[in-house]
Protein backbone atom coordinates (compact mmCIF):
# COMPACT_ATOMS: atom_id res chain seq x y z
CA UNK A 1 0.00 0.00 0.00
CA UNK A 2 1.00 4.00 -0.66
CA UNK A 3 2.55 5.40 2.30
CA UNK A 4 -0.63 7.49 3.17
CA UNK A 5 1.35 9.27 6.06
CA UNK A 6 2.06 12.76 3.98
CA UNK A 7 0.86 12.76 0.66
CA UNK A 8 0.13 16.14 -1.25
CA UNK A 9 -1.63 16.05 -4.37
CA UNK A 10 0.12 18.11 -6.97
CA UNK A 11 -3.40 18.64 -8.62
CA UNK A 12 -5.10 20.21 -5.87
CA UNK A 13 -2.66 22.46 -3.81
CA UNK A 14 -3.63 23.58 -0.43
CA UNK A 15 -6.10 26.47 0.12
CA UNK A 16 -6.87 25.77 -3.92
CA UNK A 17 -10.55 26.71 -4.41
CA UNK A 18 -12.44 24.82 -7.32
CA UNK A 19 -15.09 26.85 -8.67
CA UNK A 20 -18.83 25.21 -9.25
CA UNK A 21 -18.75 26.46 -12.42
CA UNK A 22 -21.39 25.09 -15.23
CA UNK A 23 -18.51 23.01 -16.69
CA UNK A 24 -17.66 21.74 -13.27
CA UNK A 25 -21.28 20.79 -12.31
CA UNK A 26 -21.69 19.63 -15.39
CA UNK A 27 -18.62 16.91 -14.58
CA UNK A 28 -19.89 16.27 -11.73
CA UNK A 29 -22.83 15.26 -12.90
CA UNK A 30 -21.80 13.04 -15.58
CA UNK A 31 -19.28 10.95 -12.82
CA UNK A 32 -22.06 11.05 -10.11
CA UNK A 33 -24.05 9.51 -12.69
CA UNK A 34 -21.63 6.94 -13.59
CA UNK A 35 -20.92 5.85 -9.67
CA UNK A 36 -24.70 5.87 -9.42
CA UNK A 37 -24.85 3.18 -12.44
CA UNK A 38 -21.99 1.02 -11.06
CA UNK A 39 -23.69 0.64 -7.76
CA UNK A 40 -27.28 -0.08 -9.05
CA UNK A 41 -25.85 -2.70 -10.53
CA UNK A 42 -25.21 -3.99 -7.29
CA UNK A 43 -27.72 -2.96 -5.22
CA UNK A 44 -31.27 -3.47 -6.27
CA UNK A 45 -34.40 -1.03 -6.34
CA UNK A 46 -32.59 1.47 -4.04
CA UNK A 47 -32.04 4.58 -6.23
CA UNK A 48 -32.93 7.06 -3.41
CA UNK A 49 -30.19 5.29 -0.54
CA UNK A 50 -27.62 5.35 -3.26
CA UNK A 51 -27.79 8.96 -4.14
CA UNK A 52 -28.03 9.83 -0.06
CA UNK A 53 -24.42 7.71 -0.41
CA UNK A 54 -23.45 9.63 -2.92
CA UNK A 55 -24.25 13.04 -1.61
CA UNK A 56 -22.26 12.67 1.31
CA UNK A 57 -19.31 11.47 0.04
CA UNK A 58 -19.38 14.85 -1.85
CA UNK A 59 -20.03 16.52 0.93
CA UNK A 60 -16.93 15.01 2.79
CA UNK A 61 -18.52 13.36 5.13
CA UNK A 62 -19.36 9.59 6.71
CA UNK A 63 -21.96 7.99 6.66
CA UNK A 64 -23.54 5.05 9.09
CA UNK A 65 -25.84 2.41 7.68
CA UNK A 66 -28.20 1.23 10.43
CA UNK A 67 -30.42 -1.55 9.59
CA UNK A 68 -31.51 -5.47 10.46
CA UNK A 69 -28.79 -8.31 8.97
CA UNK A 70 -28.99 -9.29 5.05
CA UNK A 71 -30.23 -5.96 3.48
CA UNK A 72 -27.48 -5.11 1.96
CA UNK A 73 -25.18 -2.63 4.21
CA UNK A 74 -21.73 -3.74 3.90
CA UNK A 75 -22.58 -4.32 0.48
CA UNK A 76 -23.70 -0.44 -0.57
CA UNK A 77 -20.28 0.43 1.33
CA UNK A 78 -18.12 -1.64 -0.55
CA UNK A 79 -19.87 -0.71 -4.12
CA UNK A 80 -19.61 2.43 -3.51
CA UNK A 81 -15.76 1.79 -2.61
CA UNK A 82 -14.97 -0.55 -5.60
CA UNK A 83 -16.50 2.22 -7.91
CA UNK A 84 -14.02 4.79 -7.16
CA UNK A 85 -10.25 3.88 -7.88
CA UNK A 86 -8.75 4.94 -4.41
CA UNK A 87 -7.09 2.78 -1.42
CA UNK A 88 -9.90 1.13 0.40
CA UNK A 89 -10.06 -0.90 3.69
CA UNK A 90 -12.83 -2.72 5.58
CA UNK A 91 -11.97 -2.89 9.32
CA UNK A 92 -14.07 -5.89 10.80
CA UNK A 93 -14.74 -4.14 14.06
CA UNK A 94 -14.92 -6.85 17.37
CA UNK A 95 -14.61 -6.61 20.49
CA UNK A 96 -10.90 -7.57 20.46
CA UNK A 97 -10.04 -4.96 18.34
CA UNK A 98 -7.42 -2.66 19.42
CA UNK A 99 -7.71 1.12 18.62
CA UNK A 100 -4.04 0.72 17.15
CA UNK A 101 -5.39 -1.85 14.95
CA UNK A 102 -7.01 1.30 13.38
CA UNK A 103 -4.86 4.09 13.95
CA UNK A 104 -1.23 2.53 13.58
CA UNK A 105 1.53 2.20 15.92
CA UNK A 106 5.21 3.01 16.14
CA UNK A 107 7.12 -0.31 16.40
CA UNK A 108 10.83 -0.69 16.55
CA UNK A 109 13.03 -1.12 13.16
CA UNK A 110 16.07 -2.96 14.59
CA UNK A 111 17.84 -1.99 11.17
CA UNK A 112 17.42 1.87 11.39
CA UNK A 113 17.41 1.25 15.55
CA UNK A 114 14.85 3.62 15.93
CA UNK A 115 11.07 3.60 16.30
CA UNK A 116 9.07 3.78 12.58
CA UNK A 117 4.95 4.14 12.17
CA UNK A 118 3.21 2.07 10.72
CA UNK A 119 -0.42 2.64 9.74
CA UNK A 120 -3.83 0.87 10.50
CA UNK A 121 -6.68 0.32 8.50
CA UNK A 122 -7.64 4.22 8.49
CA UNK A 123 -5.40 4.93 6.04
CA UNK A 124 -7.38 4.63 3.04
CA UNK A 125 -9.56 6.76 0.97
CA UNK A 126 -12.71 4.58 1.42
CA UNK A 127 -12.92 2.75 5.38
CA UNK A 128 -15.57 0.35 5.45
CA UNK A 129 -16.22 -0.35 9.09
CA UNK A 130 -18.45 -3.34 9.66
CA UNK A 131 -20.66 -3.95 12.77
CA UNK A 132 -18.81 -0.94 14.24
CA UNK A 133 -20.61 -0.95 17.52
CA UNK A 134 -19.69 -4.83 18.36
CA UNK A 135 -16.27 -2.86 18.87
CA UNK A 136 -15.63 -1.48 22.53
CA UNK A 137 -15.74 2.25 23.41
CA UNK A 138 -12.27 2.53 23.85
CA UNK A 139 -11.65 1.13 20.11
CA UNK A 140 -14.63 3.66 18.88
CA UNK A 141 -12.80 6.24 20.16
CA UNK A 142 -10.07 5.45 18.41
CA UNK A 143 -12.08 7.24 15.51
CA UNK A 144 -13.27 10.57 16.72
CA UNK A 145 -9.83 12.55 15.42
CA UNK A 146 -10.05 10.57 12.21
CA UNK A 147 -13.56 11.39 10.89
CA UNK A 148 -13.60 15.03 12.01
CA UNK A 149 -10.12 16.00 11.74
CA UNK A 150 -8.70 14.13 8.68
CA UNK A 151 -5.71 12.88 10.96
CA UNK A 152 -4.13 10.26 13.39
CA UNK A 153 -1.84 11.31 16.32
CA UNK A 154 0.27 8.42 17.23
CA UNK A 155 2.98 8.71 20.03
CA UNK A 156 2.60 12.46 19.86
CA UNK A 157 3.13 12.87 15.38
CA UNK A 158 0.44 13.51 13.98
CA UNK A 159 -0.10 12.13 10.42
CA UNK A 160 -2.91 13.31 7.64
CA UNK A 161 -4.79 11.18 6.03
CA UNK A 162 -5.79 11.25 2.51
CA UNK A 163 -8.42 13.03 0.50
CA UNK A 164 -10.78 12.19 -0.21
CA UNK A 165 -11.80 10.39 3.30
CA UNK A 166 -14.91 8.86 3.59
CA UNK A 167 -15.72 6.25 6.75
CA UNK A 168 -19.06 4.10 5.85
CA UNK A 169 -19.73 2.34 9.08
CA UNK A 170 -22.67 -0.45 9.42
CA UNK A 171 -24.46 -1.58 12.32
CA UNK A 172 -27.67 -3.76 13.44
CA UNK A 173 -29.83 -1.52 15.49
CA UNK A 174 -31.94 -5.03 16.56
CA UNK A 175 -29.09 -7.01 17.87
CA UNK A 176 -27.78 -5.77 20.98
CA UNK A 177 -25.84 -9.08 22.47
CA UNK A 178 -22.44 -8.28 22.64
CA UNK A 179 -22.30 -4.63 21.51
CA UNK A 180 -22.13 -1.20 22.65
CA UNK A 181 -23.96 1.48 21.53
CA UNK A 182 -22.51 4.41 20.10
CA UNK A 183 -21.78 7.57 21.94
CA UNK A 184 -23.47 10.57 20.99
CA UNK A 185 -20.50 12.16 20.07
CA UNK A 186 -19.85 9.01 17.88
CA UNK A 187 -22.86 9.30 16.01
CA UNK A 188 -22.57 13.47 15.70
CA UNK A 189 -19.53 12.54 13.61
CA UNK A 190 -21.49 10.55 10.79
CA UNK A 191 -22.87 12.89 8.89
CA UNK A 192 -25.92 11.20 7.51
CA UNK A 193 -27.70 8.06 8.90
CA UNK A 194 -29.75 5.53 6.37
CA UNK A 195 -31.62 2.55 6.44
CA UNK A 196 -31.73 0.42 3.60
CA UNK A 197 -34.85 -1.57 4.09
CA UNK A 198 -36.20 -4.46 2.25
CA UNK A 199 -36.44 -4.18 -1.40
CA UNK A 200 -39.91 -4.62 -3.35
CA UNK A 201 -40.87 -7.59 -4.44
CA UNK A 202 -40.31 -6.83 -7.88
CA UNK A 203 -36.69 -5.91 -7.24
CA UNK A 204 -35.76 -9.02 -4.95
CA UNK A 205 -36.88 -11.40 -7.62
CA UNK A 206 -34.78 -9.77 -10.29
CA UNK A 207 -31.73 -10.00 -7.52
CA UNK A 208 -32.31 -13.44 -7.22
CA UNK A 209 -32.44 -13.93 -11.07
CA UNK A 210 -29.06 -11.62 -11.78
CA UNK A 211 -27.16 -12.53 -8.38
CA UNK A 212 -28.19 -15.70 -7.23
CA UNK A 213 -24.69 -17.52 -8.93
CA UNK A 214 -22.24 -14.96 -7.99
CA UNK A 215 -21.47 -12.11 -6.31
CA UNK A 216 -22.34 -8.65 -8.72
CA UNK A 217 -19.09 -7.13 -6.55
CA UNK A 218 -17.02 -9.27 -8.97
CA UNK A 219 -17.71 -7.21 -12.24
CA UNK A 220 -18.11 -4.31 -10.29
CA UNK A 221 -15.10 -1.77 -12.02
CA UNK A 222 -14.03 1.24 -11.40
CA UNK A 223 -15.51 4.55 -13.13
CA UNK A 224 -13.55 7.39 -11.64
CA UNK A 225 -10.63 7.70 -9.69
CA UNK A 226 -9.66 9.51 -6.12
CA UNK A 227 -8.16 12.72 -7.91
CA UNK A 228 -11.35 13.50 -9.31
CA UNK A 229 -13.52 12.97 -6.60
CA UNK A 230 -11.20 15.21 -4.22
CA UNK A 231 -11.66 17.68 -6.91
CA UNK A 232 -15.62 17.48 -7.33
CA UNK A 233 -15.65 17.69 -3.55
CA UNK A 234 -14.18 21.07 -3.30
CA UNK A 235 -16.26 22.29 -6.69
CA UNK A 236 -19.20 21.27 -4.21
CA UNK A 237 -18.16 23.28 -1.49
CA UNK A 238 -18.17 26.51 -3.75
CA UNK A 239 -21.63 25.94 -4.47
CA UNK A 240 -23.76 29.11 -2.89
CA UNK A 241 -25.55 29.31 -0.13
CA UNK A 242 -27.35 32.42 0.57
CA UNK A 243 -27.46 34.19 3.86
CA UNK A 244 -31.30 33.43 4.03
CA UNK A 245 -31.11 30.13 3.63
CA UNK A 246 -28.09 29.65 6.32
CA UNK A 247 -30.82 30.92 8.39
CA UNK A 248 -33.49 28.49 7.87
CA UNK A 249 -30.19 25.82 8.68
CA UNK A 250 -29.96 27.50 11.68
CA UNK A 251 -33.70 27.73 12.78
CA UNK A 252 -34.09 24.33 11.93
CA UNK A 253 -31.37 23.01 14.51
CA UNK A 254 -32.60 25.95 16.99
CA UNK A 255 -35.99 24.16 16.70
CA UNK A 256 -34.90 20.84 17.51
CA UNK A 257 -33.20 22.16 20.94
CA UNK A 258 -36.65 24.17 21.68
CA UNK A 259 -38.71 20.97 21.17
CA UNK A 260 -40.71 19.45 23.92
CA UNK A 261 -40.38 16.41 22.36
CA UNK A 262 -36.49 16.50 22.09
CA UNK A 263 -34.09 16.22 24.99
CA UNK A 264 -30.74 16.58 22.71
CA UNK A 265 -31.06 18.51 19.54
CA UNK A 266 -29.07 19.15 16.82
CA UNK A 267 -25.66 20.37 17.54
CA UNK A 268 -23.72 22.95 15.61
CA UNK A 269 -21.68 20.49 13.51
CA UNK A 270 -24.77 19.08 12.49
CA UNK A 271 -25.56 22.46 11.00
CA UNK A 272 -23.00 22.17 9.55
CA UNK A 273 -23.85 18.87 8.09
CA UNK A 274 -26.97 20.03 7.23
CA UNK A 275 -25.56 23.04 5.05
CA UNK A 276 -22.67 20.75 3.30
CA UNK A 277 -25.05 18.01 2.45
CA UNK A 278 -27.76 20.44 1.05
CA UNK A 279 -24.78 21.73 -1.13
CA UNK A 280 -23.83 18.39 -2.56
CA UNK A 281 -27.56 18.05 -3.32
CA UNK A 282 -27.58 21.05 -5.42
CA UNK A 283 -24.61 20.13 -7.17
CA UNK A 284 -25.86 16.60 -8.10
CA UNK A 285 -29.32 18.71 -9.51
CA UNK A 286 -26.83 20.93 -11.16
CA UNK A 287 -27.29 24.23 -9.84
CA UNK A 288 -24.48 26.63 -8.17
CA UNK A 289 -26.58 27.84 -5.07
CA UNK A 290 -29.12 26.03 -2.63
CA UNK A 291 -32.71 26.22 -2.10
CA UNK A 292 -34.24 25.67 1.00
CA UNK A 293 -35.76 22.30 -0.89
CA UNK A 294 -31.88 20.95 -0.64
CA UNK A 295 -32.11 21.67 3.10
CA UNK A 296 -35.48 19.97 3.81
CA UNK A 297 -34.26 16.83 1.38
CA UNK A 298 -31.31 16.36 3.77
CA UNK A 299 -32.54 17.13 6.55
CA UNK A 300 -33.85 13.54 7.62
CA UNK A 301 -30.75 11.82 6.92
CA UNK A 302 -28.35 14.22 8.56
CA UNK A 303 -30.66 15.24 11.87
CA UNK A 304 -32.52 12.07 12.21
CA UNK A 305 -29.71 9.87 13.97
CA UNK A 306 -28.86 12.85 16.73
CA UNK A 307 -31.94 13.42 17.79
CA UNK A 308 -32.47 11.86 21.83
CA UNK A 309 -36.41 12.01 22.47
CA UNK A 310 -37.81 13.32 25.77
CA UNK A 311 -39.12 10.56 28.02
CA UNK A 312 -42.92 11.89 26.87
CA UNK A 313 -42.35 11.43 23.47
CA UNK A 314 -40.56 7.99 23.87
CA UNK A 315 -43.83 7.08 25.59
CA UNK A 316 -45.68 7.75 23.56
CA UNK A 317 -43.67 5.74 20.75
CA UNK A 318 -42.99 8.78 18.94
CA UNK A 319 -39.88 8.61 16.25
CA UNK A 320 -36.82 10.67 15.56
CA UNK A 321 -38.15 10.42 11.94
CA UNK A 322 -41.87 12.02 12.97
CA UNK A 323 -40.49 14.86 15.37
CA UNK A 324 -38.37 16.19 12.59
CA UNK A 325 -41.00 16.09 9.92
CA UNK A 326 -43.04 18.07 12.37
CA UNK A 327 -39.88 20.64 13.08
CA UNK A 328 -39.88 21.44 8.98
CA UNK A 329 -43.30 21.52 8.63
CA UNK A 330 -43.29 24.39 11.09
CA UNK A 331 -39.71 26.33 10.57
CA UNK A 332 -41.01 28.65 8.50
CA UNK A 333 -38.96 28.66 4.49
CA UNK A 334 -37.23 31.60 3.32
CA UNK A 335 -38.17 33.01 -0.13
CA UNK A 336 -36.65 34.10 -2.85
CA UNK A 337 -32.23 33.46 -3.05
CA UNK A 338 -30.60 36.34 -0.79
Amino acid sequence: MTDARIRPDADLAAGQVVRSTPEALAELRAVTSRIATAMESVIEGKPGVVRTAITVLLAGGHLLIEDVPGVGKTMLAKALARSIDCSVRRIQFTPDLLPSDITGVSVFNQDLRDFEFRPGAIFANVVVGDEINRASPKTQSALLECMEEGQVTVDGTTYALQKPFMVMATQNPIEMEGTYPLPEAQRDRFMARISMGYPAAAAEVEMLDLHGGRSPLDTLVPVTDAQTVARLVMVTQDVYAAPAVRQYVVDLANATRSSPAVRLGASPRAALHVLRAARAHAALEARDHVLPDDVQRVAPAVLGHRLMLSGEATLAHRTPTEVLAEILRSTPVPVGRR
